[in-house]
């Protein structure tokens, strides 16, 4: 399975073949991709590895996630600010350690392999060492990741706050070391608006203006106990949003998770800048922060696409995040809500959020020269998936029954290109 060039059309061939190969480069890439009848004959002495019963779909892309965050995921608060005063940071300042950091990136790189997912966008913490580890570890298995050490200067406890003028020069010093090497990038990552002073916010802002092929991440309306804090740090800006715009951090290759208070001025401004959600369902529900609005999305036009935010998040695995979105979009913030079609589910897991990330034709899809980065799926893999869809008479519902009872026992194998 794959999505028509543009769209988030699903096609689907019930015997297929996925033809993969070097490109100029070296890399492997898609060489080809259809019916084996139609193909076949232009590829004779083609080594075919036969997967019959198994679906072959492009790797999932992860718009969001922390990797620091392993051991709070199912952590209980009462919202994103206690979560993250009696949980988050005190479990980051470990992280300091680099040994525990390296053995941590192991681990995460695992569940995210083990979970289909072969491209990701994550948070590191604000100690240099940690991004080193999940870079590191990252080049190691060829998969293709982009991190950032976390920006937080203020509003902070002590081993996790960084120095204003040492976490901007640790930032580029970590972009010339990590971004565009082998299949890794480098993402600018203020934590919020709450975490950062001025002087770091616009410090991030000029890294940005310089490095324009890097990308920025961060949070934004998530919660309303934070978007009232960030009203009072900031009392004559329009909107949370508007901030990260006034200190240049609104453009191409920007993606800030969540989005969920925000109105259409800002979502006019996220299309206007090019700048991309990451929709983070499981965390939003988990958290009570409230829904994604998919309405207004698509009527604006801004980029989105799905993410996990482990460890908000409850699950690595996009299977449960896109069945979370599927609820999300009944209950968003316009009434009636929207019935997500299962092919745009997981078209934004997959080359929708490649889109967004500015990727698209390069991952999250099974186009001719795109890399190859997939999944097998055994539609099979547990008693009540294989009942249910050997009777599915479409494609829309051989999708849906996989997002509805789907989890990581459906990846029967992720293939990372050139690992």
């Amino acid at each position: 399975m794959y999505f028509a060039a543009n769209s988030a059309q699903a096609v689907f061939e019930e015997d297929g073949l996925l033809v993969v190969g070097p490109n100029a480069e070296g890399r492997q890439v898609v060489q080809a991709i259809g019916s084996y009848q139609s193909l076949s004959k232009d590829w004779p002495s083609l080594a075919v590895e036969h997967l019959p019963g198994r679906i072959i779909a492009p790797g999932f892309v992860d718009m969001h996630i922390h990797y620091p965050q392993l051991d709070v995921i199912g952590s209980p608060a009462e919202g994103l600010l206690p979560w993250l005063e009696n949980y988050t940071f005190p479990h980051e300042s470990r992280f300091s350690d680099a040994g525990y950091g390296a053995e941590s990136a192991t681990f995460f790189i695992d569940e995210l392999l083990r979970n289909g997912v072969t491209t990701a966008l994550a948070f590191a913490t604000s100690h240099p060492a940690s991004v080193d580890a999940l870079l590191g570890e990252a080049q190691k298995r060829s998969l293709r990741m982009i991190a950032g050490k976390v920006l937080q200067d203020q509003n902070s406890p002590d081993g996790v706050r960084d120095l204003t003028e040492q976490s901007l020069v640790d930032t580029e010093t970590l972009i010339n070391k990590w971004h565009g090497v082998d299949r890794l990038g480098y993402a600018i990552t203020p934590r919020f608006v709450p975490s950062c002073s001025e002087a770091q916010l616009r410090g991030a802002g000029e890294l940005a203006g310089r490095y324009a092929d890097v990308w920025v991440q961060s949070h934004v309306a998530e919660n309303l106990d934070e978007v009232a804090w960030v009203k009072q740090l900031y009392p004559n800006a329009r909107s949370y949003l508007d901030v990260y715009g006034q200190f240049g951090l609104l453009r191409p290759r920007a993606v800030y998770a969540h989005c969920i208070h925000i109105d259409d001025e800002d979502r006019a401004l996220m299309h206007d800048t090019g700048t991309a959600a990451a929709v983070s369902p499981t965390s939003n529900l988990f958290l009570g922060s409230g829904f994604f609005d998919y309405v207004a999305a698509e009527r604006t036009g801004f980029l989105y696409g799905l993410a996990s935010d482990v460890g908000g998040g409850t699950s690595f695995s996009p299977f449960s995040t896109m069945l979370a979105a599927y609820y999300v979009g009944r209950e968003g913030q316009t009434k009636p809500g929207v019935s997500l079609k299962p092919a745009q589910l997981w078209w934004q897991h997959t080359a929708g959020a490649a889109r967004a990330l500015g990727l698209e034709g390069l991952v999250g899809n099974l186009l001719p020269g795109c890399e190859a980065d997939f999944v097998v799926l055994n539609p099979k893999a547990t008693p009540l998936l294989a009942r249910k869809t050997t009777q599915s008479a479409s494609l829309d519902e051989l999708l849906f029954a996989l997002i509805v009872l789907g989890d990581d026992r459906l990846i029967e194998k992720t293939v990372i290109s050139d690992a």
